[in-house]
């Protein structure tokens, strides 16, 4: 059963670190540290769970594929690569099926929140989702496979409401609330409210003429992310 492969409750996890990998070892006068659990070797499993093979691949060596390589693993296994897909399209691919999530970014957790939404069996609409700053550390084509995603939720009847300060994803908004004229007390004042197209004529807004200046093309990229 799913559960026998829980890290949570006894059964197929190594019940001497409890499914954890590692154990702690107590310092009086330094930092706790953690080694390697000597019984399963950091692999976090039993062996009984161990023995258990998809395809020559224990859960542990599963567990350790990157999203990319789980694509490409479970390629006859539709319903299991969808999901897996979704990931690779929001620039998630380098991710392990296994990492923990205390290890993400701010940005990682609320992509992979949003492949949930999306991976859902069941469609969702009416619903109001609010991003803070979720390009940050992504490659331009990144950025554009993001703003492809966001734009389904769209599409599917919902909201996404979006904090950012990256122009690609200021020029596509269908619609744009800009702050200033600048930071902490000259700012905080509605200075433009509108279409991203007539932003760049607002003379009280730095971000109108940052994409004015930097000659975005905001109907190509439309194009791009509408189509």
């Amino acid at each position: 059963t799913p559960g026998f492969f829980s890290f949570n409750v006894s059964g197929g996890r190594c019940e001497r670190c409890k499914g954890e990998g590692f154990e702690r070892l107590e310092m009086y006068f330094f930092e706790d540290l953690f080694v390697k659990c000597e019984e399963c070797d950091g692999k976090r499993y039993g062996p009984e769970a161990l023995k258990i093979t998809y395809r020559g691949k224990n859960i542990h060596d599963i567990l350790e594929m990157t999203v990319d390589e789980a694509v490409q693993f479970f390629s006859k296994e539709e319903y299991i690569r969808s999901k897996l897909a979704i990931m690779q399209e929001i620039a998630l691919g380098y991710l392990r099926l296994g990492q923990s999530a205390t290890t993400l970014s701010g940005g990682e957790a609320q992509r992979l929140k949003i492949c949930a939404e999306l991976g859902s069996t069941k469609k969702k609409t009416g619903l109001m989702y609010i991003l803070d700053e979720p390009t940050v550390g992504l490659h331009y084509r990144d950025v554009l496979a993001l703003l492809k995603v966001l734009r389904r939720l769209v599409d599917e009847g919902n909201t996404v409401v979006v904090i950012e300060h990256n122009l690609d994803v200021v020029s596509v908004a269908d619609w744009v609330v800009d702050l200033g004229p600048e930071g902490g007390p000259e700012g905080g004042n509605i200075v433009f409210e509108g279409p991203p197209e007539k932003l760049i004529f607002c003379s009280d807004s730095h971000t109108g003429r940052y994409l004015k200046e930097e000659g975005y093309r905001i109907e190509t990229l439309s194009q791009f992310v509408y189509n």
